[in-house]
């Protein structure tokens, strides 16, 4: 084997292989291969918070496949993903496999295709050890708070909690949301609607605004009322009319976290399935011979850039020229900045081949494949094409002394909506959710025009508490508060929701009891760790690290200086008799006693239980929306004989040693009887049926169905066949995959290569 080509996924692995062809051989790690352990800290924070790495359990196999084939290549290229995780799996492969880490074997692309992969293995390059230590200080950092905070967490409030540097902040933000809306008090408030008639007859609606040029806001009924009873019957003239042209801008390629935010709004995705659907399309999916095979459909996914290449954005227009008209153009080529705290490794999220219209390969990809790509594929076509243009218009007019408004606009050229479905049209823009410019009804009006006032009709408001977090809601406000990265936010969302600190209604996030008890505790004695603009410092440091503006050392350092004094300090004056979690109280009644019954945590995950426990100790399984699962009464499955102490009828019951029959009388009448069944081999002492039986350690066994009165019986399994030396029946042990002869003397014996299917 020439040359060795490491990835981190088995479908990536598959993909390249089909570019690169017999000279090269590509396989997968299957991720990381090594990690802190799970039983220790594994970071020596006496000795420069030297991480302590070991195999991965059940990697072992890999792991020893891996330095087979490296032994075997004469090239290996380690061309796991583009980022900081994917840089540190090539590090531990790198040290697994006693490659230098000088050595230029680290190729990197940012759209799996053939034309990127060939050009990568052309340039490769050393590992970045910043990245890497990036990487690393994230992984230690977050070991370090979880390690050293859980056990605290279990002392003074509940055994079995976890803590986590970013989980707890995101935590947060859900608690102080919902103390925000617990808060609230709504104010009332009043609006009014006019409608007037032009002399031609045409009809309009127009909003009350004030008096003159003063607005005013009407706060109660008694003063809508006076402000209705003053314009009734009285003259209406038309005081300004401003019309323009205005232009609605596309907005820019998609970043991960935008993409997630979009997904989240119109197509209701967690962020966790966008991640998992935009990693099968990056991966490759096989879109049939007609459009070249197995192809990776997207640029990599996990970036906060805006930037495209040359190539890319010229492919677009080309694209946006032949589809829509040169008109569809902007004048120049469109260039959009990213944030200044962005990652600028990587392009946008865009089609790797913006040649490949989704609808052509519809047929070729899953549901969530198809409008996850048509997203992103519309999006970025949308990106590198002209400005929408609407005619509006704006008119203000006078009733009495009172001020009225009206606005319209009209859709004169259609830019970038043109490559949207006209139902998408107003979502178009991810930045205009109020739609600046929707379409109105405005008649053609000039100042001085007489109206007519024809209804007048107040309708009364109350303010709105903010409104729950959602999914799209929460990823935005993380990344606009530095909160993690991108890149994070679904393992974010998720570990939090696990560890039952939040939970969904609908979809919007709430947070449980234990969460706000936490989140407290954690403000109070943690105040750092859990404070936002730390927390968003801190990515900006391990940002540094990747730079080479300062090191691992000194930014673990300066964190844990001050955390172990705080966390010393918590030890000292918390105890769990000062912490009280109350019971998160359902809206479903016991149907033993009536109480409401409350959520609880167990080894199986969330349930119903009555809150009168241990008097009653009723409980019930939920469903993922919390309500409980209703029981369905099954009819029992009658046997076809009967007790043979009563005659009566004997039905299937499940036990702890696999199924058995059990008379209908239990327990006046205890007879049973063990479920079996036919094997279709002959009892080679007595002729009669094998059958299947329970023994001990609840482990099947082979017996006569005259047992006692025959005692043949069998670990391994009788097969219906003989022996070809001596005519006994064979058996088949599983753990080896043999089929052999029992009988002394005969030895026959033979490999399956298959496993033989249970009976």
């Amino acid at each position: 084997m020439a040359k060795l080509v490491i990835v981190e996924s088995p479908s990536k692995a598959t993909t390249i292989q089909g570019y690169l062809g017999s000279g090269y051989k590509v396989v997968a790690s299957k991720g990381h291969i090594r990690d802190l352990p799970k039983s220790s800290l594994g970071v020596d924070i006496e000795h420069h918070f030297e991480p302590h790495y070991i195999n991965i359990r059940g990697k072992g196999d890999v792991i020893k496949q891996l330095k087979k084939d490296a032994k075997d290549a004469d090239v290996i290229l380690l061309a796991t993903d583009p980022d900081r995780e994917g840089e540190a799996i090539s590090w531990h492969l790198a040290s697994t496999l006693g490659i230098p880490l000088d050595k230029r074997c680290r190729i990197t692309f940012n759209e799996n295709t053939k034309g990127a992969i060939k050009e990568a293995i052309k340039a490769p390059r050393a590992i970045d050890e910043d990245l890497v230590n990036s990487q690393q200080a994230r992984r230690i950092l977050d070991r370090i708070v979880g390690y050293k905070l859980s056990p605290f967490l279990w002392k003074n409030v509940k055994s079995g909690l976890s803590a986590g540097r970013v989980q707890s902040v995101a935590t947060r933000v859900i608690v102080e949301r919902e103390q925000e809306i617990r808060a609230f008090v709504p104010q009332e408030y009043w609006t009014i609607q006019a409608q007037f008639r032009t002399p031609s007859g045409e009809t309009f609606t127009a909003d009350f605004v004030g008096e003159g040029d003063e607005k005013i806001r009407i706060s109660d009924e008694k003063q809508a009322r006076e402000i209705v009873e003053a314009v009734q019957g009285q003259p209406a003239t038309v005081r300004q009319v401003r019309k323009a042209l205005k232009y609605r801008q596309p907005a820019p390629p998609y970043t991960t976290s935008t993409l997630q935010q979009d997904a989240a709004k119109k197509l209701g995705f967690q962020s966790q399935r966008t991640m998992k659907v935009a990693q099968e399309l990056y991966e490759g999916v096989d879109v049939g011979a007609e459009f070249g095979g197995v192809q990776g459909l997207i640029s990599y996914m996990r970036t906060d850039s805006l930037r495209i290449s040359q190539v890319a954005q010229s492919a677009a227009l080309e694209l946006v020229g032949a589809d829509f008209g040169e008109s569809y153009l902007p004048k120049t080529p469109r260039v959009y900045k990213a944030k200044a705290n962005a990652q600028d490794a990587h392009e946008a999220i865009r089609p790797a081949d913006v040649r490949l219209r989704p609808k052509q390969i519809r047929k070729y990809l899953s549901p969530d494949q198809y409008r996850l790509y048509k997203l992103i594929w519309e999006h970025f076509v949308a990106s590198q094409m002209a400005a929408a243009a609407f005619n509006t218009v704006t008119v203000e007019l006078t009733c009495g002394k009172y001020l009225f408004h009206t606005a319209g606009a009209s859709l004169k050229f259609p830019g970038y909506l043109a490559v949207y479905e006209k139902k998408s049209n107003a979502g178009a823009n991810d930045d205009d959710d109020d739609d600046e410019y929707a379409e109105g009804n405005v008649p053609d009006l000039t100042e001085g025009d007489a109206l007519q006032l024809t209804g007048v009709d107040p309708e009364q408001h109350f303010t709105q508490a903010p409104p729950r977090y959602n999914e799209a809601s929460l990823i935005k406000m993380l990344e606009e508060s530095g909160i993690g990265r991108p890149s994070t936010f679904a393992t974010i969302i998720t570990t939090i929701i696990n560890r039952s600190y939040v939970k969904r209604e609908g979809k919007a996030f709430v947070p449980t009891p234990l969460g706000e008890v936490t989140t407290e505790l954690m403000k109070k004695k943690f105040p750092k760790i859990i404070d936002y603009e730390f927390t968003a410092q801190m990515e900006d440091k391990l940002d540094s690290i990747e730079q080479g503006g300062c090191t691992m050392e000194q930014v673990l350092e300066d964190f844990y200086e001050d955390f172990e004094k705080a966390l010393e300090a918590a030890d000292a004056t918390v105890s769990r008799d000062d912490i009280d979690i109350p019971p998160e109280v359902s809206e479903y009644p016991c149907d033993k006693c009536g109480s409401m019954m409350v959520y609880k945590n167990g080894r199986f995950g969330r349930f119903l239980a009555c809150p009168n426990y241990p008097a009653c100790k009723n409980t019930k399984a939920i469903n993922k929306d919390g309500s409980p699962v209703e029981k369905q009464e099954q009819q029992p499955e009658i046997a076809d004989f009967k007790c043979e102490l009563c005659g009566g009828d004997m039905v299937l019951r499940h036990g702890k040693y696999g199924s058995f029959y059990a008379c209908v009388n239990y327990p006046t009448c205890k007879f049973t009887k063990q479920k079996t069944v036919d094997t279709g081999v002959k009892c080679p002492k007595c002729g009669a049926r094998i059958v299947t039986k329970f023994g001990r350690g609840k482990r099947m066994f082979y017996s006569c169905e005259r047992y006692p009165d025959c005692d043949f019986s069998s670990w391994d399994m009788p097969l219906p066949e003989q022996c070809p030396q001596c005519g006994d029946i064979l058996y088949y042990k599983k753990g080896k995959k043999t089929v052999y002869c029992k009988r002394q003397g005969c030895g026959y014996k033979r490999e399956e290569e298959h496993a033989t299917p249970e009976l």
